[in-house]
């Protein structure tokens, strides 16, 4: 069987812990297109030519444990905006939504550009204070030296960058699914994420 589920969204809205319970509810593969950016982003940092990198990554690149800090999401958001990196990693993405027993991506453009005849379409958002939050929770519970008015001006210049750059905006498709999880548990979100899917399959 092949389903594709696309998540989109901002900066530390829950997608990625949504996206990871659906694939899990329902036995499909999970892609973070999040974390293909950030190995780009990495590879930069430590002094590759962005768009050579873009097109030499590989799935090993996405398992180092240093792509959740700040600065690699700082970089991947930068080269993010070059097209001719997102043109690299668009063909990845692809490949992996195709792929057979069903899969759920998480990112920025997943249902507007990567997938956009995906079997169901979830936007997960929350207000920018409520995001800033959470990251600022996750970062310090990891020993970084951080201010919440840093981490909130984080967010909103990211905010600003997604939805400002001329290829792939972050925009919700126009057959997306709002869910706004400001006010929501995790287990509230996640449930009504199944909920979604489960009706899109039938």
């Amino acid at each position: 069987m092949m389903f594709t589920v696309a998540i989109d969204g901002p900066a530390a809205a829950g997608k990625g812990t949504i996206s990871k319970a659906v694939a899990a509810h329902f036995g499909f593969a999970h892609l973070d297109t999040g974390l293909l950016y950030r190995a780009v982003g990495a590879k930069v940092l430590a002094g590759a030519e962005p768009i050579a990198a873009a097109r030499a990554l590989d799935p090993v690149d996405l398992e180092d444990d240093s792509l959740r800090t700040p600065a690699v999401a700082q970089a991947a958001s930068e080269i993010a905006v070059i097209t001719e990196v997102r043109s690299a990693l668009v063909d990845f993405q692809q490949k992996f939504a195709g792929r057979d027993g069903g899969a759920v991506l998480d990112g920025r453009d997943i249902g507007t550009v990567i997938c956009p005849d995906a079997g169901a379409k979830l936007f997960v958002t929350a207000s920018a204070e409520c995001r800033a939050e959470r990251r600022f929770k996750e970062l310090t519970g990891k020993g970084m030296d951080i201010t919440l008015d840093q981490v909130l001006a984080d967010v909103k210049e990211r905010d600003a960058r997604d939805r400002s750059r001329e290829t792939a905006p972050l925009i919700p498709a126009d057959d997306a699914v709002l869910i706004d999880t400001s006010d929501m548990t995790i287990d509230q979100a996640v449930a009504r994420a199944i909920e979604i899917v489960q009706a899109r399959l039938g």
